[in-house]
């Protein structure tokens, strides 16, 4: 440090860098993320985003969990998997579609860098947690099993709006959960 020099004490610029690497990936895509693309963003030095992010992958890390909150968090505090009685395939094909249809460039954003994790090992952990996660909360309501089933739909349905430009149907999506969770007898060979 120089002489004279005063170190500012700024106790948000590491979240402040996280917001700026997620909306540099709204904006940008992946391909865009860098030290400096972030740095730009968040109006910090340079320094500041490799100090507290040594790699683009502990930044991307940390944006994706930041990213899967909060859906995770919507689905655990649901009202349908504290009530045994409630419709619990309907409540999860509305909370996807509010998911959806809230803000449909973050959902886009949240799968881009869920899905980056197919190239970037680093990121696997963290989806894996998210799957974890809401599979857990489903697992109050049901087995473990048809938990991440319903998370796999979920995923899926979620994957075919977004990748065919298509509108989501929540009708279909509460049918699909619902044969999730009660499936039909199984046919004779």
């Amino acid at each position: 440090m120089a002489a004279g020099a005063v170190r500012r004490y700024d106790p948000d610029r590491r979240q402040r860098i996280i917001d700026a690497a997620i909306r540099v990936v709204g904006a940008k895509g992946i391909a865009g993320l860098s030290h400096r693309t972030v740095a730009a963003e968040a109006d910090v030095p340079l320094g500041s985003t490799t100090y507290h992010f040594a790699t683009l992958d502990d930044l991307l890390v940390a944006a994706l969990r930041q990213a899967n909150e909060g859906f995770a968090e919507t689905v655990a505090a649901s009202p349908a998997l504290a009530d045994p009685e409630a419709d619990l395939a309907g409540a999860l094909a509305a909370l996807l579609g509010e998911f959806l249809g809230a803000d449909r460039g973050r959902a886009e954003l949240e799968y881009d860098l869920y899905l980056a994790a197919l190239r970037r090992p680093a990121l696997r952990p963290v989806a894996a947690e998210w799957c974890d996660s809401v599979a857990a909360a489903l697992a109050e309501r049901t087995d473990p099993v048809t938990a991440r089933a319903l998370v796999a739909v979920m995923d899926g349905i979620s994957l075919q709006v977004l990748l065919t430009d298509t509108p989501y149907d929540e009708g279909y999506a509460c049918e699909v959960l619902s044969r999730v969770l009660t499936p039909s007898p199984r046919r004779a060979p």
